[in-house]
């Protein structure tokens, strides 16, 4: 994870979280809404650009991404954790967020906070791939 405070990331505000119908052991998504605002496919990369708003006390469910995801937080806190269990970033308002590629980076996004979380998030595909695949909860007392 990374995390820095910008005012946008490589001229593209962005995050990743997860909105895409999975397998029957994934943990569902819960108060996560999404409207796609941009995509585009270059060279067999798919870059899809979502605002997404996680309601108070929703998350994303567990999962990972195909691709790398580059996100900003517009509004709200997001509470990020890995597979772990641990917590391993908790992102407010300004702050990016980039997320890895691949099955091995297993995590899950939550709004523990009282307001919404709005944030950017673009998601650099494999053309054809999903934006997320969601994955079964990895042991964590949470999702």
């Amino acid at each position: 994870m990374l995390k820095t405070r910008h005012a946008a990331l490589i001229g593209v505000p962005a995050l990743a979280l997860a909105l895409v119908p999975g397998v029957a052991d994934a943990t569902p998504a819960s108060g996560v809404s999404a409207t796609t605002l941009s995509q585009q496919t270059v060279d067999g990369r798919t870059y899809t650009l979502k605002q997404i708003t996680i309601q108070p006390g929703g998350g994303t469910g567990w999962h990972y991404h195909n691709g790398p995801v580059y996100g900003l937080v517009l509004k709200g806190t997001l509470t990020h954790s890995d597979s772990d269990c641990a917590t391993d970033g908790v992102y407010s308002s300004g702050d990016t967020i980039a997320e890895r590629a691949g099955a091995d980076h297993v995590h899950i996004g939550r709004n523990l906070g009282s307001t919404p979380v709005i944030l950017d998030a673009l998601y650099v595909d494999p053309a054809g791939s999903a934006l997320t695949v969601d994955a079964p909860n990895p042991g964590c007392d949470f999702q």
